[in-house]
């Protein structure tokens, strides 16, 4: 038997969408924010030459590079005013919720409810301008040494002025975006910072066609290994799919309690458990502490020391360290993630505080410690998952010199990012029918 939201959800349809009037102004404010964001990465940074930093960008442009130009949304390649992107936001976030997580004072902050909520997102806006402007500089000063192999300078030649046009352009650009980011999440659909990383990614995609199909063309990429490639592509959105949707169900009873002459309870529920917690987080986090200080590297190789350029090597497309250090951080970022997401202590004294246990388990600790264990299980087969995507890109790029945009970790954003748009939308129509049957009620009532 169907309960009535799977009966209201079968029965969407264009029309129903026509006439929620709600959602329809949410969507077109998120479409015209991702459209405002992709005219700025349009727009070019003041004195800088962008056919000789387009030279030079095919000379250095790949590995941690061209990973960063794709969540860039090819800002970084042609050196636009969002080259930084959203990345200095994200940074900050990772050093708050760490700090949170080790630092009394702030961990006090963060269970003040919503106005310690508000102090943190304050704390992470100064951070994210502290981080853009160091970045920002970073990449000034890299640009000052870039000279193409025809000998012309990317930038003016007033140094100074440059470095102080670009920090207060690069920083100017993120902190927009991260406004942005914040008015979609609030006004239209979806998680504004991801749906802005999404939009790069999928902006970028049929040039990343083109460029494979171009490689088939000129006999480049053998025709079987551009059909393996599709075939894969369609694998993993299945895998990514599955996977993310996939829960480890926990059944929870509730016993029976007598109110007056009435008895209540003793139904049974289930706590869902979701096999990846943390979602796309971990290597959008794992990318964002590794491309900064590799893109600034590669950047001031050209006329730095020697062992600036021998960094920028080993942490090169599919080099070892590299993909060592962002299994790593993708595994760390997998289970910190989690432990932030879903506490099993709360939550075991939450169930014991309305009278809910686990069959068979005692509730309070024991009940903490079975969720801890089965938590734990799932995090390692979420992080295996995670790691799995993240590598194959590069197997992709460094045997077949395949574009980044169809390697597991574009592909892992777009689709969890549009399943959970998705599902907003299907709760916003939800939402709009149930007013719908709740104002038809009441005009029968009053007849």
């Amino acid at each position: 038997m169907a309960s009535a939201a799977e009966q209201l959800a079968s029965n969407m349809n264009f029309g129903v969408l026509a006439k929620a009037t709600e959602l329809k102004k949410r969507l077109w404010f998120t479409l015209g924010a991702l459209v405002i964001y992709r005219l700025g990465t349009w727009i070019p940074l003041p004195g800088v030459d962008p056919q000789v930093l387009g030279d030079l960008f095919k000379q250095s442009g790949g590995g941690m590079l061209g990973m960063f130009d794709m969540l860039a949304g090819g800002a970084l390649g042609r050196m636009t005013i969002f080259a930084l992107n959203i990345m200095p936001y994200i940074s900050a976030s990772i050093i708050l919720q760490l700090m949170t997580s080790v630092i009394p004072s702030l961990e006090a902050v963060k269970k003040e409810g919503e106005s310690g909520r508000k102090k943190i997102n304050q704390y992470t806006r100064y951070l994210t301008v502290c981080i853009a402007i160091l970045q920002a500089y970073g990449i000034a000063v890299g640009l000052e040494s870039m000279t193409s192999s025809r000998g012309g300078a990317v930038m003016m030649e007033n140094h100074m002025l440059f470095r102080f046009t670009a920090v207060v352009t690069l920083t100017g650009g993120t902190l927009f975006l991260m406004w942005l980011g914040e008015q979609i999440t609030a006004r239209g659909i979806g998680q504004g910072t991801s749906l802005i990383i999404m939009a790069g990614i999928v902006a970028e995609l049929p040039s990343a066609i083109k460029n494979t199909l171009e490689l088939g063309r000129t006999g480049a990429l053998p025709y079987f290994i551009i059909l393996g490639i599709i075939i894969m592509s369609v694998v993993v959105i299945g895998c990514i799919v599955y996977l993310e949707r996939a829960q480890r169900r926990i059944i929870v009873q509730y016993p029976k309690r007598q109110v007056g002459n009435k008895m209540f309870g003793g139904e049974s529920s289930h706590l869902p458990l979701k096999v990846n917690t943390s979602g796309v987080i971990p290597p959008i986090f794992a990318s964002s502490i590794l491309l900064m200080p590799v893109t600034i590297a590669q950047f001031a190789s050209a006329g730095g020391p020697e062992w600036l350029a021998g960094f920028a090597a080993i942490m090169g497309r599919g080099q070892p360290l590299y993909i060592a250090l962002y299994l790593a951080l993708i595994v760390f970022f997998a289970f910190f993630y989690t432990a932030v997401v879903f506490n099993p202590v709360d939550t075991a004294e939450n169930l014991k505080k309305y009278g809910g246990f686990i069959p068979g388990i005692r509730p309070g600790k024991n009940t903490a410690d079975y969720l801890d264990y089965v938590l734990t299980r799932l995090t390692v087969v979420g992080a295996a998952y995670l790691s799995v995507l993240s590598v194959l890109p590069e197997i992709l790029i460094s045997k077949w010199s395949v574009p980044f945009y169809f390697g597991g970790t574009s592909l892992l954003i777009v689709v969890t990012v549009t399943m959970d748009t998705v599902s907003q939308i299907q709760s916003h129509l939800l939402a709009h029918q149930y007013e719908g049957l709740i104002k038809k009620s009441r005009l029968r009532g009053r007849r």
